[in-house]
């Protein structure tokens, strides 16, 4: 049963997105999430500052929003990678949960404003963290961070992102410390139980799937890409330890817990938070669900655990 304190985030939810005409196309949508997400963000917590780096990469300038809460040096730091389909989201939309784990860890929090498609199709959300991923490794020393605690994380298509850099970085001189993943997409099989269970939604429903996919991925070749579906790479061995927090009532459950079970066989461990009676995007429901708000503490306590 999903939990009942989010029908009240699921009737505000839908009402704010009720006046967005059905063939809105993807810039309608990623402005009405700016406006959606402006108008229900809650007060920055006490002590948190925000700040704006812009990292080059090729022809592009890569926006990054970063959080702080504490100005001891050297801290660790936190590369959070925003959900929203590849399609819509930025550090803005995402800005109480990145702010609140600033707040809650002691980590910098590092938000970045990705490539969204259809207008950049997968690889260029990838090179683009990437490039994130490397600049801040480099610029650690002078961001007063702890380049020996660097982790990443993100949430849904974010959390996809965050697992595909913990595979492009393995084994270089730029190890993330730890992969925070919450309900992630970590391929696209859609033939397992929770897609036939959760087809409805709430929030995401199984339908809308395939054309998601293919927009992310034209070329069908790349969807079994590791960097597009990191549970297809060959090897999961010397990954980063894990924290993955999926959802009960969620199209995406089975491919959380898959790739949880593919990192515990290649002997990386792995804290599973199976999320139940929530739904896929429920860290946008703290103010509603006191279960919502207990998962991201259990997150925040992994996140500033001192030990690997």
């Amino acid at each position: 049963m999903i939990n009942p304190e989010l029908s009240a985030f699921l009737a505000d939810w839908a009402a704010a997105w009720a006046p967005l005409p059905a063939s809105a196309g993807p810039a309608e949508r990623r402005a009405h999430f700016e406006t959606v997400a402006a108008a229900t963000r809650e007060p920055t917590p006490q002590g948190v500052t925000t700040r704006e780096h812009w990292v080059t990469r090729d022809d592009r300038r890569v926006r990054v929003r970063e959080f702080r809460s504490v100005a001891a040096a050297p801290q660790p730091a936190l590369i959070y990678l925003h959900g929203g389909a590849w399609t819509r989201g930025s550090p803005e939309t995402h800005w109480d949960i990145t702010a609140g784990l600033a707040a809650r860890t002691g980590r910098a929090v590092f938000s970045v404003d990705y490539a969204k498609v259809p207008e950049h199709p997968f690889p260029a959300a990838v090179n683009d963290v990437r490039a994130v991923v490397a600049w801040l490794f480099e610029k650690a020393a002078a961001q007063g961070l702890d380049p020996a605690r660097i982790a990443i994380g993100g949430d849904s298509s974010g959390a996809n992102l965050a697992a595909a850099m913990t595979l492009a970085f393995r084994g270089t001189p730029c190890r993330i410390e730890r992969q925070l993943l919450v309900y992630p997409a970590c391929d696209f099989d859609t033939d397992r139980p929770s897609y036939r269970e959760n087809a409805d939604g709430p929030i995401l429903n199984t339908a809308s799937m395939p054309m998601v996919n293919a927009a992310y991925c034209p070329d069908p070749a790349d969807l079994k890409n590791p960097l597009a579906a990191p549970l297809l790479a060959d090897s999961h061995a010397g990954l980063p330890p894990a924290y993955i927090a999926v959802a009960e009532h969620d199209p995406l459950r089975d491919s959380g817990i898959a790739y949880s079970q593919a990192l515990q066989a290649a002997g990386v461990p792995v804290t599973l938070d199976r999320g139940t009676g929530l739904i896929h995007s429920y860290l946008r429901a703290l103010t509603y669900c006191a279960d919502a708000r207990a998962s991201f503490e259990r997150m925040a306590v992994w996140l500033a655990d001192a030990r690997p």
